[in-house]
């Protein structure tokens, strides 16, 4: 059987993410950040407050890769886990004010790659390209798509 992996969705799928991961670690590297914290940074600039199941399921991500992350974040003063009013058991995560303060130049690192990446595509090329992922990750995931937003508390003012 012949397999050509120029014409494998999931090879160029997989090529293409490690080729943005490189580049973006390039880009945050400099702000202390890492491709491994960023997806969990990029939920809490949205919402503070999140439980690490809740985090998870933001991220389609194992328990134990979060829980890992999150040690790390903590470890580098980006969160701090902090006990739920109503529930004793939960702990909840809240950002820093450093972490805070990264999410322009961070949210920037990656928009400049993605500019980069897709600047050979037309406007509606991207578009139609972006589309075309959201729709195949809502069906193979968990069937959220990216930009759905995970149940759970509004962003805090101040947290």
């Amino acid at each position: 059987m012949f397999f050509d992996k120029n014409r494998s969705a999931g090879y160029l799928v997989n090529h293409m993410a490690r080729l943005f991961a490189r580049e973006l670690q390039a880009r945050i590297a400099p702000l202390g950040l890492s491709t491994g914290t960023f997806p969990a940074l990029l939920v809490l600039w949205e919402t503070e407050g999140l439980t690490q199941r809740e985090l998870v399921a933001a991220l389609d991500i194992e328990q134990a890769t979060m829980a890992n992350t999150l040690t790390r974040m903590e470890r580098d003063g980006l969160i701090v886990r902090r006990g739920d009013a109503a529930d004793g058991r939960v702990q909840r995560v809240w950002l820093t004010p450093r972490a805070r303060a990264l999410r322009d130049p961070a949210v920037t690192a990656a928009n400049t790659v993605n500019e980069a990446a897709l600047g050979p595509l037309s406007k509606a090329e991207r578009e139609t390209f972006i589309d075309m992922m959201s729709r195949i990750i809502a069906t193979r995931g968990t069937g959220r798509g990216p930009g759905d937003e995970p149940e759970g508390r509004q962003a805090a003012a101040d947290g």
